[in-house]
């Protein structure tokens, strides 16, 4: 799992890592400079005239080392990975709290402006207590498929973003899906199938196993692997 040594406040509602703070899409910042972006597929050469995307411990490594010098979400990423899973497992949190997780996972992907807006406002509407109950008692569950189910009966909350709750309350087992990740897998070889039109719990499994599968192969926990297929995964858009 992520560890970090810099977090700034423990307490949930005080944290200074609100999504608001984060840099919008683009190169330039409020402040008017600029910030590192998102890059495209990368290959790895393999010492001839072919390129290899084999997920090799060695190249994990060299991946997560690009993640954390030239992702702008890293710190922030490491921060809640390390306050949320006790605040989702206790219902100790406040709606800006679970609204970060929804924001967090369209702002990194490659949607459009008005999909993310529209599928944020969506997450809106879901009653407080009701959300704080479905959250919870995903963090406290014992199975994948109920933990997926307690998720997605939440408006505005499919396979992929319950997948990002689930890596914000159990980070040493579980990770995101999104195209990004699921291609450059694929196309590594460790998943068979393209990008499904609609992940549902059974895509999401075969996922994660794939994840842990180079995880334990490599040494390296299914956070690093998944920052590591980040950068690796084609960017589209």
């Amino acid at each position: 799992m992520l560890s970090s040594s810099t977090v700034r406040n423990p307490a949930i509602g005080l944290l200074k890592c609100r999504f608001r703070q984060m840099p919008p899409q683009g190169n330039v910042l409020p402040s008017g400079g600029e910030w590192v972006g998102m890059t495209s597929y990368e290959t790895w050469t393999d010492g001839g005239n072919e390129t290899t995307t084999d997920l090799t411990r060695e190249r994990i490594d060299v991946l997560e080392t690009e993640y954390e010098e030239r992702e702008p979400f890293d710190l922030v990423e490491r921060e809640h990975t390390e306050t949320l899973p006790r605040a989702f497992a206790d219902g100790d949190f406040g709606r800006r709290d679970a609204e970060w997780v929804v924001q967090w996972y369209y702002r990194r992907g490659t949607v459009s402006d008005s999909e993310r807006r529209a599928a944020e406002e969506r997450f809106l509407d879901n009653d407080y207590e009701a959300m704080v109950d479905a959250i919870q008692g995903a963090a406290t569950a014992d199975t994948l498929d109920e933990r997926l189910g307690r998720l997605t009966a939440l408006t505005g909350v499919d396979v992929p973003v319950a997948s990002a709750f689930l890596a914000y309350s159990h980070p040493a087992e579980y990770v995101a899906v999104g195209e990004r990740e699921w291609e450059a897998l694929h196309e590594a070889g460790e998943l068979d199938d393209p990008y499904p039109d609609a992940v549902t719990p059974a895509a999401y499994g075969a996922y994660l196993d794939a994840v842990r599968g180079v995880a334990d192969r490599t040494g390296r926990d299914p956070w690093t692997v998944y920052r590591a297929l980040w950068r690796l995964g084609a960017d589209e858009n």
